[in-house]
């Protein structure tokens, strides 16, 4: 899995509803062109190859090689990206952008259990047990959230190395770790 830590210019592209739609089918459904993505996304192919351009000058889309003109195939350049908060601190336009982000993590975290919810009869029983939420309450020091942070992202990458089983789907895994009450700050 390649992830890419976003810098000030690429966290400032993202920060884009339609970008970021964009970038999210390019890593769900793989390359596609800017005319496929505009009827998927419900956008105009004009719009999209717009944007499309607006992320490969960021690294974050990338050609495929494959089609012409707007029929040309991007894919996402990478797997998955991060950021570390505190790296926009100093500029208020870098800080609204990654709090953007962040709010558009949680839209789609709600979005993706919300119709789950409404389909998961549909499923089959395993399915339905498998695909399940929780959460723990541990008692840890910032650098240690870091670090369970890091390991439970290293277990994911196991996960995604390993061949598809026959009947395999693509599952979408949020973790979040923060403050179980953020207004009582140190």
């Amino acid at each position: 899995m390649k992830n890419v830590e976003l810098d000030s210019r690429a966290i400032r592209v993202l920060a884009h509803p339609l970008r970021s739609r964009l970038l999210s089918a390019l890593r769900l459904h793989g390359p596609a062109n800017a005319t496929a993505l505009a009827e998927r996304l419900g956008t105009n192919t004009g719009a999209t190859s717009y944007h499309l351009r607006k992320l490969a000058e960021v690294g974050l889309v990338e050609e495929t090689g494959e089609g012409r003109g707007k029929q040309r195939f991007w894919a996402a350049a990478q797997d998955s990206h991060s950021w570390r908060n505190t790296r926009f601190d100093a500029d208020p336009d870098d800080r609204s952008a990654a709090g953007w982000l962040r709010q558009q993590q949680l839209r789609y975290l709600v979005d993706r259990v919300e119709e789950w919810e409404q389909e998961r009869s549909r499923w089959p029983a395993a399915w339905r047990d498998a695909a399940s939420m929780s959460d723990a309450i541990v008692e840890v020091g910032a650098d240690q959230l870091a670090e369970l942070m890091e390991e439970l992202y290293e277990v994911l990458l196991r996960y995604r190395d390993l061949p598809t089983p026959e009947g395999g789907r693509q599952v979408v895994v949020h973790v979040v770790g923060l403050p179980a009450e953020p207004r009582n700050a140190p």
